[in-house]
């Protein structure tokens, strides 16, 4: 008989390193997904942030629609045709009165951003429509200007403003004012 010294790694040892190793793994394998499932997904982490839009590619005339904290908002580069109509309308004789000059930025007036939300039933209006060249809601008809004001329809406000800055020429910051 020979003896073994515990000096010499033998095929035993070689076993319970293998075993040791390949319950740690089996064991962070298991674990990991409960552990993943606590952290925030994707979108809630994204629905916090500020949201930067490009105004370069838009043309005038153009309205966009994105989404900022799961609500959809429109930016409408405005004519000189549009800015006009919303500057020279009777704003105190409408429904929810509100100046244009209160709806845009001084200096941008080119510019509205909105929420795309109507305030009557929560549909998504269309752009470019109506008797105001506005929005117009094809659920129940109500209609909006050029500014996002109400003009007819059972929508009993404006479509709501966004808050939003502009950190360059052609880019809005949506989320921060």
């Amino acid at each position: 008989m020979t003896a073994i010294t515990s000096e010499q790694p033998n095929r035993r040892d070689v076993l319970f390193l293998a075993t040791g190793a390949l319950t740690t793994v089996g064991t962070a394998a298991a674990v990991w997904p409960f552990v993943s499932q606590l952290n925030p997904d994707a979108s809630t982490v994204a629905a916090g942030f500020p949201l930067e839009v490009d105004l370069a590619p838009l043309a005038e005339g153009q309205v966009i629609k994105v989404f900022w904290r799961g609500q959809p908002i429109f930016i409408n580069h405005r004519t000189p045709k549009e800015i006009e109509a919303a500057q020279t309308a009777d704003w105190k004789s409408m429904r929810d009165p509100q100046p244009d000059s209160e709806r845009v930025k001084a200096g941008k007036e080119q510019w509205l951003v909105v929420s795309a939300i109507c305030t009557h039933l929560g549909c998504i209006p269309t752009e470019h429509q109506g008797n105001f060249d506005g929005w117009f809601c094809q659920c129940h008809g109500s209609q909006y200007d050029s500014s996002g004001r109400i003009r007819l329809g059972p929508a009993p406000l404006n479509l709501a403003l966004v808050p939003y800055k502009f950190t360059a020429d052609d880019k809005i910051l949506i989320g921060e004012a």
